[in-house]
């Protein structure tokens, strides 16, 4: 497993953008695929976007494809979620997760998929 640790969170008006980065601990980063998930008041945590360990796949959910774009370097241990037009329902606490796998091109979606897990970062658009 790895350990995670995110930053960038904050307050934005609607229209700006942030960027988020989990910084991972260990020599095993680069074997894992990463995502973010988020999690609103009242609901239930959801899937934001995944990128394969080879960091040549990337998956996102429909409510954010044009707008947010993540991205990882292997070399620094950190994946980042950059996010541009952000709205008020895109806010949340965001974590990142991670999940070894051997497949290179390798993208779970299910946060079930993940082992490793960081303590989050709130995230507010106000309108």
């Amino acid at each position: 497993q790895v350990q995670l640790v995110e930053s960038g969170g904050g307050l934005v008006q609607a229209g700006g953008s942030l960027r988020l980065s989990c910084a991972a601990s260990g020599r095993t980063f680069s074997s894992n695929a990463m995502g973010w998930f988020r999690q609103a008041p009242g609901k239930e945590r959801e899937f934001v976007a995944a990128i394969s360990w080879s960091g040549g796949n990337t998956k996102y959910v429909d409510s954010v494809k044009g707008r947010f774009t993540i991205s990882r370097d292997n070399a620094k241990n950190t994946v980042y979620l950059q996010m541009n037009s952000l709205k008020p329902e895109d806010t949340a606490v965001y974590s990142c997760a991670a999940d070894q796998t051997e497949h290179a091109w390798y993208v779970p979606l299910s946060s079930r998929n993940y082992e490793s897990w960081g303590q989050g970062t709130q995230v507010t658009v106000s309108s």
